[in-house]
């Protein structure tokens, strides 16, 4: 399991900054865009990450599909040299997740399972992250699939178009 300090300190600075989805909104730090990611960088403390919008999103209750009010939907690749973090994933689906669930991440035909907590979700451990990136790289699409807290079954499609480059810019730049 992920050591829990580099979540709060992951989490400190979320709220440091209200939230990375605020700094994408309201950050002039947006250094690069690559097809359908774009990279930003922080200086204090100094992060750099990689960060998309979903291409499509399905939402579904009781095997209907369903119109539902969400936040920003955005999948993250995370570099914080302070606290040795280089390259987490992070994916916020813009509501909570139920409790205890798991968000599953599917790239080509390999699945991934991310924790939750709140609206977040994260790989367990750095060598999951680093599987989850390398299968990024190798993907043309990555499928996160997740329930909310009202049980609304949520699917949401992001275009992998210009991830090596965003990622490995955002890497660059933090190093």
């Amino acid at each position: 399991m992920r050591i829990w300090t580099n979540i709060a300190a992951f989490v400190s600075s979320i709220l440091i900054l209200s939230s990375p989805v605020m700094a994408q909104q309201t950050s002039t730090n947006k250094v690069a865009e690559n097809t359908d990611w774009s990279v930003f960088v922080e200086t204090n403390p100094k992060e750099c990450w990689s960060v998309s919008q979903p291409k499509e999103t399905v939402n579904t209750r009781n095997g209907r599909v369903v119109a539902v009010r969400r936040g920003e939907i955005l999948l993250y690749v995370f570099y914080r040299p302070t606290d040795k973090v280089n390259g987490q994933i992070a994916f916020t689906g813009g509501y909570p997740f139920a409790n205890n669930s798991t968000v599953s991440l599917t790239i080509g035909s390999s699945t991934f399972n991310l924790f939750t907590q709140g609206d977040w979700a994260w790989a367990a451990s750095n060598e999951d992250d680093d599987k989850i990136i390398a299968a990024m790289k190798r993907g043309a699409t990555a499928t996160a699939v997740a329930s909310s807290s009202k049980g609304t079954r949520t699917e949401d499609t992001f275009s992998l178009s210009g991830f090596t480059a965003a990622v490995e810019d955002a890497e660059k730049r933090c190093k």
